[in-house]
């Protein structure tokens, strides 16, 4: 495979495993781990959102959520302005694409967006709102972002991390925890082991952490710590590392949860198929977890490691996005900036 055939690959690979993680996660999100295992048993294919869910009840099987939807819409912005971060196109395709999916009433958006593109649509300086944000709505969406840039670029990719964050999001944890995720989808496509996948992942979130509003959340960094250490404890124990994740990293909406675990799980299972299987039956913010997992997994090992009927089945039940599409604009992107 040629180089510039690897890197749409793996671009590919980054959009389809964000999408697959969050549509496999999607019928179990926000249900404890018990409730999951009563009503749905072991998750082991994609699911249609089940009536009893108030959240996922709004989605088909092979559907993704919010997360994949604003990670496109987020792309779409930034296409608009040739790649430059503008806050108010971002904020006004936001709105837009709430207003598109009834965000506001479907129960889809989280507390954090949801109150600071209300403020946007009111006119409203957002600020004070972003600055003391501390659920994943940034982190869930930012993965594509991480595949535009090199290692090398890190300064660039913190840049644009926290430009695209900064309309939602701007406490430290938020961008530490949306820095923590590119940065590991940015090593991944550039080949990086997985112990140096992290490292560079805890460079990211350590420049992130710099930038953002003072906040009391619990340390990204030394959450994902915690939780590498756990999986090099469970090796082999793959439902007792889940369970490890679960008690003890957090699952939660809150982005010092939810994106070490995710960071974890992609380090622990290191494929697409595995990452998804496991953020599905978590329990917590399964559909976010796994997107952000399965993101890192597909950057890593590329489309052509996942499964071609679960990336049909994406394209067939996602009809509005042309994934291949964005691939191609974001290829063209990251050959001009090299």
């Amino acid at each position: 495979m040629d180089e510039r055939a690897q890197r749409l690959d793996r671009i590919l690979g980054t959009l389809y495993g964000q999408a697959i993680g969050d549509a496999m996660g999607m019928p179990s999100e926000l249900w404890p781990v018990e409730r999951i295992h009563h009503e749905l048993g072991e998750i082991t294919d994609f699911l249609p959102g089940p009536s009893s869910n108030e959240v996922a009840v709004n989605y088909g099987r092979g559907q993704y959520t919010d997360d994949t939807q604003q990670a496109l819409v987020i792309l779409d912005a930034l296409i608009e302005t040739d790649w430059q971060p503008d806050q108010q196109v971002l904020g006004t395709h936001l709105v837009s694409w709430a207003d598109a999916v009834d965000a506001w009433s479907r129960n889809i958006l989280g507390p954090s967006s949801k109150a600071a593109l209300n403020a946007i649509k009111a006119g409203i300086d957002a600020s004070a709102i972003t600055n003391r944000a501390l659920t994943n709505g940034a982190a869930m969406r930012i993965a594509p972002i991480g595949a535009l840039f090199q290692p090398y670029q890190l300064k660039t990719l913190i840049k644009t991390v926290t430009a695209v964050t900064k309309v939602t999001h701007s406490s430290d944890v938020a961008y530490s925890g949306a820095a923590m995720v590119a940065g590991a989808v940015t090593a991944a496509i550039a080949g990086y082991s997985w112990d140096d996948i992290v490292h560079f992942a805890l460079a990211c979130n350590d420049r992130g952490f710099q930038l953002g509003a003072s906040t009391w959340a619990a340390k990204t960094r030394s959450r994902l710590t915690l939780a590498i250490g756990l999986a090099d404890q469970y090796v082999g124990d793959a439902k007792g590392f889940s369970r490890a994740i679960y008690e003890l990293v957090g699952t939660g909406t809150m982005i010092s949860e939810s994106v070490p675990a995710a960071v974890a799980i992609a380090y622990y299972c290191r494929n697409v198929h595995d990452a998804a299987l496991m953020a599905a039956n978590l329990g917590g913010d399964t559909d976010t977890i796994g997107a952000m997992a399965t993101a890192i997994c597909g950057a890593k090992n590329g489309v052509k490691s996942i499964s071609p009927a679960w990336c049909q089945l994406i394209d067939d039940s996602n009809p509005q996005h042309q994934l291949h599409v964005y691939a191609e604009r974001m290829l063209k992107y990251q050959i001009q900036m090299k």
